[in-house]
């Protein structure tokens, strides 16, 4: 038996060819993940919230991931789930406005046009529904928020893209946990005519419901808005209020007068 001593020898081979095999395989499973997104559409524009919280597991790890992003000045995201793919797709859509700017016809910002939040909504689908197909999905829910253009004009537009591409449009969304306890909320509360304070009262009282109920989330969130005027603003994190004097957290469970320990 021969050994080879050079930086081309067989054991260099074979050890390259394992991490490329290790680089390929398939995400089985998310590992590192974010919870709920929720948004909302109100007489200005729309609303999106998220907390802070990536969970190894059932370990809070990461409490300062930020799981909104901004696309372009009309366009925002909010991403639940694995929080590598996600940032795979902003990474993507950063990659894809820099090739529209360096092959549009002119250099300037202003006579160049930014895509509508209809079209990234699209765009992410196809992404979604090809990584699919391959087997290979992107373990996110996706939220875009913004404005999409008419014939009438802008209009708010809000709309969910799922992991294996699936779509819809609603005046409220809620991915992860918050499907089941914001959106009733939401249903409840809603109106047409919601002026920015009411929205973000509404969003952050759901907040609050899935910090006391959802074991994966936190009460360090941050709130993002699309307006006509401003374009996307999304706010640095904050914590929001929070008690746990209510009497079904302080009361003894299962009859027992202690605190349920040994």
């Amino acid at each position: 038996m021969s050994l080879s001593f050079s930086s081309g020898g067989s054991a260099g081979t074979n050890s390259r060819s394992s991490l490329m095999a290790s680089g390929t395989g398939r995400t089985t499973r998310p590992i590192v993940t974010g919870t709920s997104v929720i948004g909302i559409k109100y007489v200005d524009g729309v609303m999106l919230a998220a907390d802070t919280l990536c969970s190894y597991g059932t370990m809070a790890k990461y409490k300062d991931a930020r799981r909104l992003f901004s696309v372009n000045s009309k366009t925002l995201i909010g991403g639940g789930g694995e929080y590598s793919d996600f940032q795979t797709i902003t990474d993507l859509l950063k990659r894809n406005a820099l090739e529209h700017q360096c092959t549009a016809d002119s250099l300037y910002d202003e006579d160049n046009s930014e895509d509508c939040a209809r079209e990234v909504w699209n765009y992410l689908r196809a992404v979604m529904y090809n990584r699919r197909n391959k087997m290979n999905p992107l373990w996110n829910d996706l939220v875009v928020a913004g404005f999409t253009q008419t014939s009438s004009g802008d209009e708010p537009f809000l709309g969910l893209v799922d992991k294996i591409g699936t779509t819809y449009e609603d005046k409220y969304i809620a991915t992860g946990f918050g499907s089941y306890l914001a959106l009733p909320i939401m249903r409840e509360k809603y109106r047409p005519d919601l002026d920015e304070g009411e929205a973000r009262a509404l969003l952050e009282d759901c907040m609050r419901v899935l910090f006391y109920r959802d074991c994966r989330a936190l009460n360090r969130i941050q709130i993002a808005k699309v307006t006509k005027e401003d374009g996307v603003l999304i706010s640095e994190p904050f914590e929001i209020e929070t008690s746990w004097e209510s009497a079904s957290f302080v009361s003894p469970k299962g009859q027992l007068d202690g605190d349920g320990g040994w």
